[in-house]
């Protein structure tokens, strides 16, 4: 009897744990990770970097986390691009993607936007990056174009995650309040 009642009761944790990940994975990708993502697959015929400089390093990962934590915790965009770019790793979906952040976020379009674009060059469904770009689009006035980024996320993480809620909630106010997000 007592076996019977762990067994559900393992069963019962598990099936909350399998049922609940998706939702918990979408909250921990709502502003970035404090993990970089691998590059795609495709990218074996691209020349590798270093192991100085490899995403699984644990230096380069201290040094990612420390970007991060300036843009996320203490909101210091500035800081947080030098830290990125020392890096040397804008080959980083998530690296680029950051430093985008940080230049729209500073209020410099142009840099922004060559960044996210090169995230998107990187990884073509990298879902944070076509999050962010869709905000900046809207920040741009182009309704149409964050309307096909918000597209883009519901196609490559579903209409439940918070990257979609977040753009999804952005194109729902008013066009011309002057919000950023």
């Amino acid at each position: 009897m007592k076996k019977s009642a762990i067994r559900i009761a393992t069963l019962a944790l598990f099936s909350m744990a399998v049922a609940s990940g998706p939702l918990l994975l979408s909250k921990a990708y709502a502003a970035g990770s404090d993990t970089p993502s691998s590059p795609p697959a495709s990218d074996s015929g691209k020349k590798k970097k270093d192991k100085s400089s490899s995403i699984e390093d644990p230096k380069f990962l201290a040094a990612y986390r420390t970007a991060y934590t300036s843009i996320y915790d203490r909101g210091d965009y500035a800081t947080a691009i030098e830290q990125l770019k020392a890096l040397n790793r804008e080959d980083v979906a998530d690296v680029a993607n950051l430093i985008g952040y940080s230049y729209r976020k500073l209020g410099n379009y142009q840099a922004s936007k060559q960044y996210y674009e090169q995230a998107l060059a990187d990884d073509p469904n990298h879902v944070r990056t076509w999050q962010y770009y869709g905000l900046w689009q809207l920040e741009q006035g182009n309704r149409e174009q964050a309307k096909y980024h918000l597209d883009k996320v519901a196609q490559l993480a579903g209409t439940n995650s918070t990257e979609y809620r977040s753009l999804a909630d952005a194109l729902e106010k008013q066009p011309g309040t002057g919000l950023v997000y």
